[in-house]
């Protein structure tokens, strides 16, 4: 099962008493695919969000509106669930008892009581919204089918305090998230608590498999370098070697010189180490820069002739 449906079997298992299944089935239906004076198209590709709009038009206009159902099979092998409401009576009944223009779909408020505005908003999701999983990416839309629906539905969610972002596609108007936060809490508002913590749960993951890279790629970057420090050390003391001696050095860059030669895997750390008596970091880079500067100098001569 997608998380999309996760969280929609998840938030259907909450509408339980008359109330809230009459806020979400406002929602589902006012969402939905098509609402005209002549026809009333619900659709769905979950079986469950299907059978659950067939149970709260029973339950809801008690067996008098009638729905017609048609399933289609896609290519892609999924599954289209159609409802169909074409009846002119079953359409002015649906009308009637959701206070619904069908010249101009707008939410009316009335028809929600305000403990169950987060049906509402979970019948919405089921008609026309899905949520990604969290593995892939964040993000979770709503397809509405109208611009005076996006209107109301953006105000609604801000003033929930979430704020979402819009795009057009194919003549739809999207009302989108893509940060974790607002997800979270929008799971969280229509009843979803247990998708929400799976949603956490995948965040904490990947910031620790991201911090864990990072670390990774800061030690191969910091090896690179010491590597690369090394080398250009075993190089200035060779150099030196070849045009002056080492043995003719004073003792301190004596002992370095010899230790890098013999060492050259080693950090600054380790290097100073080994010395007797051993040294700190900063010391042996200090004489090591010594040993540079001289090979500097060294080079600066030989180019000179």
């Amino acid at each position: 099962m997608s998380f999309s449906n996760t969280v929609k079997k998840e938030i259907i298992s909450a509408v339980t008493d008359k109330d809230k299944k009459f806020a979400c089935l406002y929602g589902m239906l006012i969402f939905c695919k098509k609402f005209t004076e002549k026809e009333i198209v619900f659709q769905s590709e979950s079986q469950i969000v299907a059978d659950t709009f067939t149970k709260l038009v029973a339950e809801v206009f008690k067996g008098t509106v009638k729905v017609e159902k048609d399933i289609f099979e896609r290519k892609n092998n999924s599954v289209l669930y159609c409802f169909s409401i074409k009846e002119a009576e079953s359409i002015r009944k649906v009308s009637d008892v959701f206070k619904i223009d069908i010249d101009n779909r707008e939410i009316d408020l009335k028809n929600i009581d305000n403990n169950n505005l987060s049906n509402f908003i979970a019948g919405v999701f089921l008609s026309c919204g899905s949520v990604t999983n969290p593995n892939n990416e964040y993000h979770l839309e709503y397809v509405i089918p109208s611009e005076q629906l996006y209107n109301d539905l953006s105000a609604i969610l801000g003033s929930l305090g979430l704020e979402n972002k819009f795009v057009m596609r194919k003549n739809s108007y999207i009302l989108y998230f893509k940060e974790s936060e607002n997800i979270e809490d929008i799971l969280t508002f229509m009843g979803a608590q247990g998708s929400t913590l799976e949603l956490i749960n995948v965040k904490i993951l990947k910031d620790m498999r991201n911090r864990a890279n990072r670390v990774s790629n800061c030690d191969i970057a910091n090896c690179n370098k010491t590597i690369e420090a090394a080398v250009k050390q075993k190089q200035d003391i060779e150099l030196i070697d070849r045009e002056i001696g080492i043995d003719t050095l004073p003792a301190t860059l004596k002992e370095i010189a010899f230790a890098r030669l013999n060492n050259p895997e080693l950090s600054l750390k380790e290097l100073g180490e080994i010395l007797d008596p051993p040294i700190g970091r900063s010391g042996v880079n200090h004489r090591l820069q010594r040993l540079g500067k001289m090979a500097d100098e060294i080079r600066g001569k030989l180019n000179g002739k």
